[in-house]
């Protein structure tokens, strides 16, 4: 058992860095199995010496944040445990340094794991981005920021935004209204990500005016795309047709983003999946990037990471099982 101090600077509020109850600190002892506490000007880390130092390098990296005026709360905190316990540093004081976007409240949005700065810098270097990997991991929600800042900054003239109309166990006929109204539900993230960035007036006014355009997938056939930026997302439920048909809408001075979950494939068993065709297909091309995200990208409740680790360890041993099958046969 050792003990370290690390002194806290005399411009920085402690209640934020311990949080409410201490609830902070609670996580950090908690994954590292020391105790934490806080001694005249400084906090006091005991246990065991690699629990200790990856606990004190934490706890630096969030006195870090405080100072620089970053917010930290649960799932900030919960990210940097994580990368401490897998590779034992901590390499995101740069996350949150950069601005994406401002929300309709006037509110900075910034990256909020290596994950998503990758993304986010790879949309600013290439003309398209496939960003891929499990629910909550911001994959759509950045995007749409990015779409919008770019409207903004008159980078582009318009904004399309489409997804595939493709059923997660409900039909489209049982869904009341025309066409528009039945496939609204499944465009509703999009939706969503666009009232938060430029408020329910402001999107619907970029709508009336054809700058902003939410639509199935089926109607970008037989367009080109000019100084746009185009947002597929679901992509993982495309057929490579599909996908194809759409990659060859871009035109001139337009970027697109490609989203999707290949864990979450909702077509019909004979059909292969779009997405994970140009996963094989695309890689290596200049000016394409594939982004893929993990559970520890998710920004959700610390709770999704466990269910999509979980289901993925399920994936796992059921492929496991069906290959020893296989070779017994």
């Amino acid at each position: 058992m050792i003990k370290r101090e690390i002194e806290v600077p005399e411009n920085m509020d402690v209640a934020e860095l311990f949080g409410r109850f201490d609830e902070n600190m609670k996580l950090v002892e908690k994954a590292f199995e020391v105790a934490v506490a806080l001694r005249d000007n400084s906090v006091r880390i005991t246990g065991p010496e690699l629990g200790v130092d990856r606990a004190a390098d934490v706890i630096h990296m969030l006195i870090t944040m405080l100072c620089s005026g970053e917010r930290i709360d649960e799932q900030k905190i919960v990210y940097a445990i994580s990368m401490e316990q897998e590779s034992g540093s901590i390499d995101v004081k740069s996350l949150g340094s950069d601005c994406v976007a401002i929300n309709v409240k006037g509110q900075p949005i910034k990256t909020k794991t290596l994950g998503q700065k990758k993304y986010v810098d790879a949309i600013d270097k290439n003309t398209i981005v496939f960003g891929i990997g499990p629910a909550g991991t911001g994959k759509t929600y950045l995007a749409v920021a990015k779409a919008v800042m770019a409207l903004k900054r008159r980078e582009v003239n318009r904004i399309i935004l489409t997804r595939p109309a493709v059923e997660a166990g409900e039909k489209l006929g049982f869904l009341p209204g025309d066409l528009q109204n039945k496939v609204d539900p499944y465009l509703r993230p999009l939706y969503d990500g666009m009232y938060e960035m430029l408020g329910g007036e402001g999107f619907l006014r970029y709508q009336e005016r054809g700058i902003i355009e939410v639509a199935p997938l089926a109607y970008m056939r037989g367009r080109t795309l000019d100084n746009a930026f185009i947002i597929l997302d679901e992509a993982q439920n495309t057929t490579p047709e599909q996908m194809k048909m759409f990659l060859t809408r871009i035109g001139y001075g337009s970027h697109a983003i490609v989203t999707g979950d290949i864990t979450q494939i909702d077509l019909p068993g004979d059909k292969r999946s779009g997405l994970k065709e140009a996963m094989k297909i695309l890689g290596g091309i200049e000016d394409i990037a594939f982004c893929k995200f993990t559970e520890k990208d998710v920004v959700r409740h610390p709770l999704v990471q466990k269910i999509i680790k979980a289901y993925e360890k399920f994936d796992e041993e059921k492929e496991r099982r069906a290959r020893a099958a296989k070779k017994k046969q």
